[in-house]
């Protein structure tokens, strides 16, 4: 049996923040706001996985007004959503995510955010699918204001 979920963020692009996509840290004039580390490809496939179980979103088991989770690594956020998927007796089939951006260029990071999610995930590379795009200087992502991700994961029944 298989299931599949989707996820979306986005995170508004602001001075004084770091700039964290797929675990890694990118250097940039602006960073990503949020209560935690506002890692936007990383809260997209969190979001994914769980939606493919119906377990809600991240806000629901990582709540922003909870201060424990205040510039939480997202990183290990998504260590405690593979927990979860794995209690509930699934694994990853595979993660396709898109990140949305008009600026940094991503594509020297790709690789190690890729490897980044497997590690984390405990599965292989091969599973994993990120890529990144701009809108052509169009809306908020073409305008610098933010950076959004989309995400599919399929998750199998073990």
């Amino acid at each position: 049996m298989f299931r599949i979920g989707h996820g979306y963020d986005v995170h508004k692009l602001v001075e004084g923040r770091r700039l964290i996509l797929g675990g890694v840290d990118i250097p940039h004039t602006t960073g990503l706001l949020g209560h935690s580390d506002a890692d936007v490809l990383l809260h997209a496939i969190m979001d994914s996985m769980l939606g493919a179980l119906a377990l809600g979103d991240i806000g629901h088991l990582f709540p922003d007004n909870d201060a424990s989770f205040k510039d939480a690594d997202s990183m290990k956020l998504l260590e405690a959503v593979c927990r979860v998927i794995d209690e509930k007796g699934y694994r990853i089939g595979n993660i396709d995510a898109t990140v949305i951006a008009q600026a940094p260029k991503l594509a020297p990071y790709i690789v190690t955010m890729r490897e980044n999610i497997a590690n984390v995930c405990k599965c292989d590379v091969s599973q994993i699918s990120v890529k990144a795009t701009t809108e052509e200087h169009l809306g908020f992502t073409g305008e610098k204001l933010g950076i959004s991700a989309h995400s599919v994961a399929l998750m199998i029944k073990k």
